[in-house]
């Protein structure tokens, strides 16, 4: 386990979905020095509306947000006094995709942890309208996605499928095995198969993703093509306990592909366990 102290940005609405983050971040990182950042966003959409609260309610919502803010501080403290563990509290006007990515460039930040909320829309329904924005503006700060109202397991399984026709470095791979480290987790190699062999560029970044895990326990399963990707990582989540769903963010990748399926729009395709997203 590293003994950097860790920066965690926790974006919060105040609602229970938020606080379950919250919680689930104090819990997976409850040995480890951390200073927990805990951002609102007080953007309003309509512009309207925007006029109207620069005008007449600004300070005043400003000193609701920072008491809010400090009386979720105060809550989490009481229920969770953790020597490892310092709050900071941030506000911010901007758009939550902006200001997760500025908090992320101002202090560091090492992962942010949010939840999602169910939506009628497809993609929406899948992560969260704002969970996606943020997706698509972050940087290279990996993100930790929580499913709506999910209780705190400890990941002792870690599941990261990859068709090996990318060469995954170094750099890329380090928040999925700080993620292992924390409880000592295995971390599970998942390969939908296509073709019953793979190419020679597949085999060459097949062995050097081993080379990169040899010091964690981690296998390679293979699963047997189905209709679709997203069909057969669900079932393997659910069959084999997966406690943990990491996928790296790239270009016409598998997340790509995955939220891109025809599945994804009849929800076949809905998480029940945190998904740790790795910027490319």
């Amino acid at each position: 386990m590293t003994t950097k102290r860790l920066n965690i940005l926790i974006p919060t609405d105040f609602s229970d979905n938020a606080l379950s983050a919250l919680n689930y971040a104090l819990n997976l990182y409850a040995d480890q020095q951390c200073t927990f950042y805990v951002l609102h966003s007080t953007y309003v959409n309509d512009a309207l509306d925007r006029a109207f609260e620069a005008a007449y309610t600004d300070d005043k919502e400003n000193k609701v947000v920072e008491s809010s803010l400090t009386a979720l501080i105060t809550q989490t403290l009481a229920a969770n006094a953790n020597p490892n563990h310092q709050f900071e509290p941030l506000r911010s006007a901007k758009e939550l995709k902006k200001a997760v990515k500025k908090a992320v460039e101002l202090h560091d930040i090492d992962m942010v942890v949010m939840g999602t909320k169910g939506t009628t829309d497809a993609v929406d329904y899948l992560m969260g309208s704002n969970t996606v924005k943020v997706l698509r503006d972050i940087g290279d700060c990996p993100v930790l996605i929580l499913p709506e109202g999910y209780t705190f397991v400890a990941p002792k399984q870690i599941a990261f499928p990859t068709d090996f026709n990318r060469n995954y470095d170094i750099k890329e791979l380090q928040s999925l095995k700080d993620l292992a480290d924390l409880n000592q987790a295995i971390i599970r190699i998942v390969h939908v198969k296509v073709n019953n062999n793979l190419s020679e560029k597949q085999e060459t970044n097949m062995n050097i993703l081993k080379n990169y895990l040899e010091d964690y326990e981690h296998n390679f399963d293979w699963l047997v093509d189905s209709n679709t990707k997203a069909k057969a990582i669900t079932a393997f989540i659910d069959e084999q306990k997966i406690d943990m769903l990491a996928m790296v963010n790239y270009k016409h990748g598998m997340l790509e592909g995955i939220l891109k399926e025809p599945v994804i729009k009849s929800l076949a395709f809905h998480p029940t366990i945190p998904i740790l997203v790795i910027p490319k």
